[in-house]
């Protein structure tokens, strides 16, 4: 019920708020917030405060997290959804929080039917219906966006944005009827491209090709070898562009 859940936020925004001298040291940290506009940052406030009373941040292998590292956490993760809101983070509840890299178990059958398995490090991941996992390593490094740095915890959480249509595809849900339409008009214009003939990877820009020989690619690299070789004869160097940046 929407107006149980509202009453609820207003409830804890009327008892709970980030301090001046906590979101001074945020502010430190994630010089970028500096780029919101005085409304702006009274809304992240707002949106970070009623985060934190509906998500659950799990610490885990022995980490543990200051008051700082969960509010810098929930800062970050409700910019995406600034102009949204919360309701866009709705069927998950879970933020699991590594003191470093992790490692993830693949395991994918080839086309020939063999199983290959395989060990991912990884500072951050989202699961469809399931929790955020960050490393708190990338957390540490969140505010060097400025000096060419990742920041791992706001791509993890587009993604849950992205994860919201089903596959993560980098195309989230469209508000608008316009904007729908944009995305199909789009879709069809781009869908002759990506039928073209075949060109072999013997023509693929060469870091792409380096990895495309002799071991079974992994899923963003394969995406890319069958759009290449698939669309290279389309728009061999608009493409070529694009992979050779990749």
């Amino acid at each position: 019920m929407a107006w149980l859940r509202d009453w609820k936020r207003r409830r804890v925004l009327a008892r709970h708020r980030i301090d001046d001298a906590l979101w001074r040291r945020a502010l430190r940290h994630l010089p970028f917030l500096h780029g919101l506009s005085a409304d702006e940052q009274r809304r992240l406030k707002e949106l970070a405060v009623v985060f934190l009373a509906e998500k659950q941040l799990t610490p885990v292998r022995g980490l543990a997290l200051s008051e700082d590292d969960r509010v810098e956490i929930a800062l970050q993760a409700c910019l995406p959804i600034l102009e949204l809101g919360l309701d866009w983070y709705d069927g998950w509840v879970g933020i699991v929080v590594h003191p470093s890299d992790f490692r993830v178990q693949r395991a994918e059958t080839g086309e020939d039917g063999v199983v290959h398995e395989w060990d991912d490090e990884l500072a951050g991941e989202s699961w469809p219906g399931g929790p955020v996992v960050l490393s708190w390593e990338a957390l540490d490094d969140a505010g060097s966006v400025a000096a060419g740095g990742a920041n791992v915890v706001i791509h993890e959480f587009a993604h849950k944005l992205d994860m919201m249509a089903g596959e993560a595809d980098g195309v989230p849900p469209l508000p608008s009827r316009e904007a729908r339409a944009l995305d199909r008009g789009v879709r069809r214009r781009v869908r002759p491209f990506l039928h073209g003939r075949g060109c072999g990877q013997g023509n693929l820009p060469r870091p792409l090709r380096r990895r495309a020989r002799g071991r079974v690619l992994r899923g963003r690299e394969r995406g890319l070898l069958r759009i290449a070789e698939r669309a290279e004869a389309g728009f061999p160097e608009a493409l070529r562009s694009v992979l050779e940046v990749l």
